[in-house]
């Protein structure tokens, strides 16, 4: 395989294109918007326009006909300004519309994947629970067969995209029977936004993201028809897995766009404000601190687009997405840290970009698999003992 991840012309215009549609209308209104905790819906409906949200999707589903390279390509250049849009991207993406296109019926697919390919719509992935979360083990949601419906109870946290007006659906985990060594056999089934008994929360008061939606979800005697079932019964855990796979190269390519976006920032602070009669910029001591951004960014750059090539041509990649989740999650908060120290005291104040990034950054090193978990993944990988 070759490790040219050079840009070909059609993914080097998209760049673009994102690049200029996050400077000039993210960039403006996405300050006051975070403050004041609002989903920004107008923002949403123009990514939308733009096929964002259909750019892996084939064409016959109301997709762009692009691949995970792509996705990557928006994410980066949309967290490089904001991440609370980018997030929205990521999950109505990966974990909103992919499992149904990895997994569901070809019924399930028409009904579903235009609008969301669109982004008229957003879907959910409901996997973690108050009491589990990587340990899928845990899982208490339930799923009980009652003639041709299933019937859901249970409690979901941690959702994003679940609470908006645009929500459409929700893909829950839930137990649908016991293994022969007692272990839950785990399925996945598709409950619509608004069936009797599925209530969304209030939206978390979070440290940060204040720009997207994140919600707990609760099933009481939720009933949903028995072809909601997504995949094959008993193997919604390992459906997820894959998504979850996925979903890492995608986590990277934002956070490789959040320290990207921390240089971005940090360079023009540097020129611009003066101290002791000179730019700060012309302090060695900046240089190298900002020197060391961009490598950091570059290398994260570099391991995404890696695992997003071997995803694209069918290569095996876990390995690699665990590998390029770990270092972009945790350079996106060492570039964040760095950025707010270079800007003093004006990168604590929300007025900054860079103060949003720093709130932004942690999260990246828990969602979407922890680096504790990543660690696990890649020395598995590697053939350690278990």
């Amino acid at each position: 395989m070759s490790l040219d991840h050079r840009l070909a012309t059609e993914h080097e215009e998209l760049r673009r294109t994102v690049e200029e549609f996050a400077r000039e209308v993210v960039a403006p209104e996405i300050g006051e918007l975070y403050e004041r905790h609002e989903f920004p819906y107008k923002i949403v409906r123009e990514m939308g326009q733009m096929g964002l949200f259909g750019l892996p999707f084939p064409e016959e589903y109301g997709g762009m006909g692009g691949d995970y390279l792509a996705l990557g390509i928006a994410l980066e250049e949309l967290a490089r300004v904001d991440s609370s849009v980018a997030i929205t991207l990521e999950a109505g993406v990966s974990l909103g519309a992919m499992p149904i296109f990895h997994f569901g019926t070809e019924e399930q697919k028409r009904q579903w994947l235009p609008a969301l390919c669109a982004g008229e719509q957003l879907g959910a992935f409901g996997l973690t629970e108050p009491d589990c979360g990587t340990d899928a083990s845990g899982t208490r949601t339930t799923a009980v067969r009652d003639g041709d419906e299933w019937v859901i109870n249970g409690t979901k946290c941690f959702i994003t995209n679940s609470g908006t007006d645009i929500t459409s659906l929700v893909t829950v985990t839930a137990v649908t029977g016991r293994k022969e060594d007692g272990r839950p056999e785990i399925s996945a089934i598709i409950v619509p936004s608004g069936t009797p008994g599925f209530t969304v929360a209030s939206p978390y008061s979070k440290v940060g993201w204040n720009a997207s939606d994140t919600r707990e979800l609760s099933f009481a005697d939720v009933r949903v028809p028995l072809t909601n079932l997504l995949g094959e019964e008993g193997r919604g855990y390992a459906q997820f897995l894959r998504i979850l796979d996925e979903g890492r190269i995608a986590i990277s390519a934002l956070a490789t766009g959040l320290a990207q976006g921390c240089v971005d920032e940090s360079v023009s602070y540097a020129r611009e404000r003066h101290a002791f009669g000179r730019p700060i910029g012309a302090n060695q001591a900046i240089q190298f601190k900002i020197a060391d951004m961009e490598m950091r960014a570059h290398m994260a750059r570099v391991g995404w687009r890696d695992a997003a090539s071997r995803l694209t041509h069918g290569e095996p990649f876990k390995k690699q997405a665990a590998l390029a989740k770990l270092y972009s999650s945790t350079v996106a908060v060492d570039n964040a840290r760095d950025a707010t120290q270079i800007h003093g005291g004006n990168g604590f104040m929300n007025e900054y970009p860079v103060a949003r990034m720093w709130r932004d950054s942690k999260i990246l090193e828990i969602g979407e698999g922890t680096s504790e978990v990543q660690r696990m993944l890649i020395a598995r990988e590697l053939g350690l003992p278990n």
